[in-house]
């Protein structure tokens, strides 16, 4: 290609990627950058009626939270719903992924839908069920663990149950959307490697490892990044299911952050959170590419 062709194609290029890189900048950097300017600062509510007593306290807002107990009470809670909650979701969402991919289901578009239901249902909606799926005295959820002679948990009430409970809750609502890009990838890996890998006599936990998931190694890495980024701004579902209770048991960071920003209107200090939190994020994606660039899955 002549040196004219390049610079035409590098600006076709330019062109074509200016929309998605406007929309980056626009709600993704100068969110980033505007939260980092108001986290040296008080903006409170008195300075939403004037912008006149804003004052710059420079680290004050990071040296608060660092003395916070409940600040490291919602990291702890937030690191074990990623630590628990990432790997739970991904092998949910690829063992239905493979399930509703098989030859010898039936009625597979079904089986799609009704996977992927749970998604697009509204959150406070499946919350109130879960609710009385979770009931002790009355709830489906303990009246099956009777059958196996286990007493009844006390799941939105025990500060030790209460976790696992929002992450069952998590999980179900959201694998649906991980089931889809999964199957999509699933569906480009080619027939013939799977069937003489079983024709050599490979079972099927030897096939997943060494066939479907090398194929499919993108995809995963993928949804990944993707549920971790998702499990550390969880919110909604222990905002609707407990309000962080009980003992604080499921506040997460961005649950703190929104009640230092909107409860007590300590803007500046929620937008410390908020900035910790991406820095958080971005820690964590990074390690996650370099890891995946080394195993060779990119």
């Amino acid at each position: 290609m002549s040196a004219a062709g390049r610079v035409s194609e590098a600006r076709a290029g330019w062109a074509m990627s200016s929309p998605a890189l406007a929309a980056i900048i626009l709600f993704f950097v100068l969110p980033a950058i505007a939260s980092l300017a108001l986290s040296f600062t008080d903006f409170d509510i008195y300075a939403l009626a004037d912008i006149g007593n804003l004052r710059f306290v420079g680290f004050q807002n990071y040296e608060r939270l660092i003395g916070n107990p409940l600040f490291w009470k919602a990291v702890t809670n937030t690191l074990l719903f990623v630590g628990f909650g990432v790997p739970f979701i991904v092998a949910l969402s690829l063992f239905a992924a493979m399930l509703v991919n098989s030859r010898w289901l039936k009625w597979r578009p079904v089986w799609r839908v009704a996977l992927f239901a749970p998604y697009v249902t509204t959150l406070v909606a499946t919350a109130v069920v879960w609710r009385y799926l979770l009931h002790t005295r009355y709830g489906l959820v303990n009246y099956l663990l009777s059958l196996f002679g286990i007493a009844p948990i006390d799941w939105l009430g025990d500060p030790h149950a209460s976790l696992p409970a929002i992450l069952i809750f998590v999980g179900w609502k959201t694998f649906g959307y991980n089931m889809i890009i999964f199957l999509a990838a699933l569906q480009t890996v080619p027939r013939e490697l799977d069937e003489a890998a079983r024709i050599d006599g490979a079972g099927w936990f030897t096939r997943l490892r060494h066939v479907i998931l090398p194929a499919i190694a993108p995809t995963v890495l993928l949804v990944s990044v993707l549920t971790v980024a998702g499990m550390f701004q969880l919110f909604a579902e222990p905002y609707v299911m407990t309000q962080g209770g009980p003992a604080q048991s499921t506040v997460t960071i961005l649950y703190f952050m929104y009640e230092e920003g909107f409860k007590w209107w300590n803007l500046g200090s929620g937008a410390a959170v908020a900035f910790l939190l991406f820095l958080c994020i971005l820690a964590v994606t990074l390690v996650q590419l370099r890891l995946a660039k080394r195993s060779g899955a990119i």
